[in-house]
């Protein structure tokens, strides 16, 4: 199998999918669609883990729940997504105590149509890569970082690249918010 991953300067593929965004009986899913973010006006950070009840996954989506309000200052949705469904997210959520309180949606790629169309399907079980995208208002891909199955992501550094991205400067190596751009 061939990954054409979508990627830096792509348009973000539009999609339609149920999430669970809440424990509340009645109130545990939602249609979440790609114009959500454009018709906001914020960024997008959508970030993808292999599969629900594993070890490496729930630490990487707990991070990005204690980070959420970094992201929302930024003005920026977060979107958690694996090709799961809908009920499974659910059972996750109640069963796992960090996941219980989660801020943002997991969206429910059970068709796979999504992350078959990023390209960010591994060969043999058919599960996503953990990948994380950062989409600009208008829809455009800014910034994907790709790991293997096995190795968790630094939500830190999915900030600091949006900071960067957010000034619309040159940002060097290594640089951080409050730092001057080579533009400055």
């Amino acid at each position: 199998m061939k990954n054409h991953i979508v990627s830096v300067g792509s348009q973000f593929p539009e999609f339609k999918k149920l999430a669970v965004v809440s424990l509340e009986k009645g109130n545990e899913f939602y249609e979440i669609s790609s114009d959500d973010h454009k018709s906001a006006g914020k960024w997008l950070v959508m970030f993808w883990w292999p599969k629900d009840f594993t070890f490496v996954c729930p630490t990487e989506i707990a991070e990005f729940n204690n980070k959420y309000e970094d992201f929302t200052d930024r003005d920026t949705m977060v979107i958690g997504a694996s090709t799961d469904s809908e009920f499974v997210h659910l059972a996750w959520r109640k069963n796992h105590d960090d996941l219980r309180g989660l801020k943002f949606p997991m969206l429910a790629d059970t068709s796979k149509s999504l992350a078959d169309e990023l390209g960010i399907l591994e060969a043999n079980e058919k599960v996503a890569y953990r990948v994380t995208y950062i989409v600009d208002p208008q829809g455009i891909v800014r910034w994907l970082s790709v790991n293997d199955l096995s190795v968790g992501r630094n939500v830190n550094e999915v900030i600091r690249v949006l900071d960067a991205l957010q000034t619309d400067e040159l940002c060097p190596c290594n640089w951080v918010k409050g730092e001057e751009t080579l533009n400055a």
